[in-house]
């Protein structure tokens, strides 16, 4: 199967670059160029220099192709709600141009969208969240995520364009970015390894569903084989921990105690977030293999490399 990758570069597009590569398909990953100048060393795949932002470049990379993931955002969680026009111009504006251009070809691939289960549901009023849980995102972030999924829908109907959306939870794991701010876990790590004082905002009780990379990556490449009816699914572990929980592991995985400072919550955390996945497990019998004490493990050694290299 021949596959473009939008956003190879990040976290998950490197992630799923590798893995796609191992199953035989013909990859071709699109991102702006690597500020090092150099795109990852992943053999067979072809790399494609563009700006997601810009419709000649996203459509001269969708030629041939049988499959998209879109995997590309230009915005945070927690910086999100500062410019929500950016927000709305960068990713939805851009999506729906990317859209414009596939549903105009001869040949339309299937889109699988990787939307944020963790922003787009808001504040759950049940534990864990299903599917069919009212959306009601309190971030721009997840409102754009959400505002995606609707003109999937829409172009389906209108257009007859296939498509599926994963609602992720906090993925975690190798080739995630150390500096970046996005994601608890590689920052405590750095920080923990380094000597510093990690910050917490709140008291550390919020709750999220964490999941490792090689778990989500699996999930993904499931979907892309799945023919059925159903076009949306929770990817997560279905278990939910706490700040306080991660520090605690990561006090056992490295044998000390690490110092914390704490801060007011920001209101843009819900208190609590964990996915029910029964879906993906009933429609394409996946579920995840690794539990957080051992991906926290592998993390570690992860973060471990990167700082000595």
């Amino acid at each position: 199967m021949k596959v473009l990758v939008f956003g190879g570069t990040g976290f998950i597009g490197r992630n799923l670059c590798e893995s796609l590569v191992l199953q035989g398909h013909g990859v071709r990953a699109f991102s702006l160029k690597p500020k090092s100048g150099r795109w990852p060393d992943i053999e067979g795949v072809a790399w494609t220099e563009g700006d997601f932002t810009c419709q000649s470049d996203v459509c001269e990379a969708l030629h041939d192709v049988d499959v998209v993931f879109h995997l590309v955002s230009t915005t945070l969680p927690h910086t999100s709600n500062e410019n929500p026009v950016k927000d709305l111009q960068d990713n939805v504006e851009s999506t729906l141009r990317m859209m414009d251009c596939i549903v105009r070809m001869k040949e339309r691939p299937k889109i699988i969208f990787v939307s944020s289960g963790g922003t787009v549901y808001g504040i759950p009023k049940l534990i864990p969240i299903p599917e069919d849980h009212p959306t009601d995102p309190i971030c721009a972030y997840g409102v754009g995520k959400l505002a995606i999924e609707k003109y999937l829908y829409l172009y389906n109907k209108l257009h007859g364009l296939d498509y599926r959306i994963l609602r992720l939870a906090n993925p975690y794991g190798e080739h995630q970015p150390l500096f970046s701010g996005q994601g608890v876990i590689p920052v405590f790590l750095r920080k923990a390894l380094s000597g510093e004082d990690l910050e917490i905002w709140g008291d550390g009780t919020v709750v999220r569903d964490y999941i490792y990379i090689g778990d989500a990556i699996s999930a993904v490449s499931m979907v892309l084989k799945y023919e059925g009816d159903e076009r949306i699914f929770n990817i997560g572990s279905g278990n939910g921990f706490s700040i306080n929980d991660i520090i605690g592991f990561i006090e056992t995985i490295l044998e000390r105690k690490i110092s914390c400072r704490y801060f007011p919550s920001r209101v843009f955390d819900v208190p609590s977030n964990v996915l029910d996945i029964r879906r993906a497990q009933a429609h394409f019998g996946w579920k995840p293999q690794i539990s957080l004490l051992d991906g926290l493990g592998r993390m570690a050694d992860y973060v471990k490399k990167s700082l000595a290299s």
